[in-house]
C-alpha cells in the first residue's frame, strides 16, 4: 500500500515535456539550474521544477545602421549576419544573460563593429570599389567579438551601402569623367600607333628602294633584267639607222 501511494505521489509530481531539434532545455529549480537537457523527452518537477527552451540553430539577422568613413562620409548600411550560440556554454549563458541572449549580446558589437570598420575605410576607394575586402574585415571583426560572449559568427554579407545624393552623384560625375578621359586616351594611341605603322612603311620603301637603286647602279646586267622584266614584246614601229633599239640579249 505504501509502495503504490509512493507511485501515485511521484506520478503527480512528474511532468514531461520536449525539447525538439536544435535546441536545449534548461532545467532549473527555484532559478538555480539543475541540468542542460539535449533534444528528446525530458521529465521533470512540475511543482518545484521549469524548463526553458534554448534555440540553438543557426538565426539570421537582418539589421540597418550608420557608420562615417575616414574621409568623413556618412553611409546608411544594410546587413545580414547569421550566427548561433556556442553549444558549450548553454548553461553559462542563461546564468549571466538569461533566455534572450541574442537580442542582449549580438547587435550591439555588430553595429560597433561596423562603425570601426567604416572609420577606417574610404567611401570611394573600399567601401564602393572593395566592398568585398570591407566585407571581410567586419566579420573578422564580428567574429572575434562575440566570441568573447560565446556567440559563433557564421556569415556577414554587406546587402547595401548607401551615401548622400550629393555624394552619389558627385562620384557618378567623376567616373563619367574618367571613363570619357580614358575613352579620348584610346583614340590618341591608336591614331599614334597608325601613323607608327605608317612611317614603318615609309621607311620600308625608303630601304627597300634604296637597296634596289645601288643594285642597279652597280650592275649593267641588272638593269638589261629589269628592262626585260617590264617589256612587252614589241618593238617600236619607227627606228632610226639600222640599230635595233634594245638590249643585248647575247653573252
Amino acid at each position: 500500500m505504501k509502495k503504490l501511494i509512493t507511485l501515485v505521489s511521484l506520478v503527480t509530481l512528474a511532468a514531461c515535456t520536449e525539447v525538439p531539434n536544435g535546441h536545449r532545455g534548461v532545467v532549473t529549480n527555484y532559478g538555480k539550474i539543475n541540468e542542460v537537457a539535449s533534444e528528446g523527452l525530458v521529465w521533470y518537477n512540475f511543482w518545484t521544477e521549469d524548463v526553458t527552451l534554448i534555440d540553438m540553430r543557426q538565426i539570421k539577422w537582418n539589421g540597418e545602421t550608420q557608420a562615417y568613413t575616414r574621409d568623413v562620409q556618412q553611409a546608411a548600411i544594410k546587413f545580414t549576419l547569421t550566427y548561433r550560440l556556442d553549444p558549450s556554454a548553454v548553461k553559462k549563458v542563461y546564468q549571466t544573460v538569461g533566455p534572450e541572449w541574442a537580442s542582449t549580446l549580438v547587435p550591439q558589437v555588430v553595429e560597433q563593429s561596423i562603425k570601426d570598420v567604416f572609420g577606417q575605410s574610404e567611401a570611394v576607394k573600399d567601401a564602393i570599389n572593395n566592398r568585398a575586402i570591407v566585407q571581410d574585415k567586419i566579420l573578422a571583426e564580428v567574429k572575434r567579438r562575440l566570441k568573447a560572449r560565446d556567440v559563433i559568427a557564421m556569415g556577414f554579407e554587406l546587402r547595401d551601402i548607401s551615401f548622400s545624393a550629393a555624394f552619389e552623384k558627385a562620384v557618378e560625375a567623376k567616373q563619367v569623367a574618367v571613363e570619357n578621359a580614358n575613352a579620348e586616351r584610346n583614340k590618341t594611341v591608336a591614331v599614334q600607333e597608325r601613323a607608327n605603322q605608317q612611317i614603318i612603311t615609309a621607311k620600308a620603301d625608303a630601304e627597300s628602294m634604296k637597296i634596289k637603286t645601288e643594285a642597279l647602279a652597280g650592275n649593267a646586267k641588272l638593269v638589261e633584267y629589269e628592262a626585260v622584266q617590264k617589256w612587252d614584246g614589241v618593238l617600236p614601229t619607227m627606228m632610226m639607222g639600222n640599230t635595233v633599239p634594245f638590249i643585248n640579249v647575247g653573252k
